[in-house]
């Protein structure tokens, strides 16, 4: 009972500390959660201090309710780990958003975003993706750890956005970022043969949060709020039948070696050089000698 109580505050108070930080971040007073709206509807109003409209509402919930949960991704992982241990369900979300603000797993978005607006019409589109492909950089918003076809939740979303998008003004930023849809899945055809990297959620993830009016830096935040229900949901699993987390792992080093006197080291090139200048014991790589908490080891 105590695990459940925890889950239903923090599934309520993410959207309420989100928005409050963000009117903070703004030199504004934070805004009261009202009682009489629904969850998506009482987040937008917070966060701007007025009702949003039906549209808008229909666009994030579909959003929320798509990302709520996707099986044993990165930060889901880390929240069953950490309350594996009977550590409570407060510290295994706060690991959970540890593990989600990477650029790799929920930081994605936002750099998604940023690579329409770089690109800023579609004529531009293909010379702007050769010339980052070329230089071996990622495009986000495409490929994906598990999928090897088109992220389903793309469609999802991407059916929402254009709906977002419908007016006169709005449309040509959906119609743009179709077209560098088109070009990247094209050009890392072409780059990248054999690879199958699709649209992922996060491109239409940008797309629709554009679209709801959040700025970059709250796509991440915005995320939390949808997977703590997730995150939730797999600790109460967890809590039900627990066992806890304990994978081996299989040392792949070298063997057979002996401990050498640091007068009788040998100084190592710069680029071998471990932190703090210390090279390896013996002929090993540097981190060879790092210690227990990865300090350099000193003999």
């Amino acid at each position: 009972q105590a695990a459940w109580r925890e889950a239903v505050r923090l599934v309520a108070a993410f959207p309420v500390i989100v928005a409050a930080y963000h009117r903070l971040s703004r030199r504004e007073e934070p805004i009261a959660p009202r009682s009489d709206l629904p969850h998506v509807a009482n987040f937008l109003y917070m966060l701007h201090g007025r009702e949003a409209s039906a549209e808008i509402v229909r666009a994030l919930e579909t959003y929320w309710n798509t990302v709520a949960d996707h099986g044993l991704n990165a930060s889901t992982f880390t929240a069953r780990v950490i309350v594996s241990t009977e550590s409570d369900v407060v510290s295994a979300v706060t690991g959970a958003v540890g593990a989600l603000k990477g650029p790799l797993h929920g930081g994605a978005p936002g750099p998604a975003l940023d690579l329409v607006f770089e690109i800023g019409t579609a004529d531009r589109a293909e010379r702007i993706l050769r010339e980052k492909l070329s230089r071996g950089e990622r495009l986000m918003g495409f490929g994906h750890r598990v999928y090897r076809t088109r992220d389903p939740r793309a469609d999802v979303l991407g059916s929402a956005a254009e709906a977002l998008f419908q007016s006169a003004e709005a449309r040509p930023f959906y119609d743009l970022a179709r077209a560098v849809e088109d070009c990247a899945v094209r050009l890392l055809r072409e780059y990248k043969p054999g690879r199958s990297l699709k649209t992922n959620v996060e491109f239409y993830t940008a797309l629709l949060l554009h679209g709801v009016g959040l700025p970059t830096q709250l796509f991440t935040p915005v995320f939390a709020s949808a997977r703590v229900a997730g995150w939730t949901a797999h600790c109460l699993e967890q809590i039900s039948a627990n066992r806890l987390f304990r994978p081996q792992s299989e040392y792949i080093g070298g063997h057979d070696r002996r401990w050498m006197p640091m007068g009788e080291r040998q100084p190592v090139a710069e680029e071998r050089r471990g932190p703090g200048g210390w090279g390896p014991l013996v002929d090993a790589p540097w981190w060879w000698g790092r210690g227990l908490w990865g300090l350099p080891s000193r003999g």
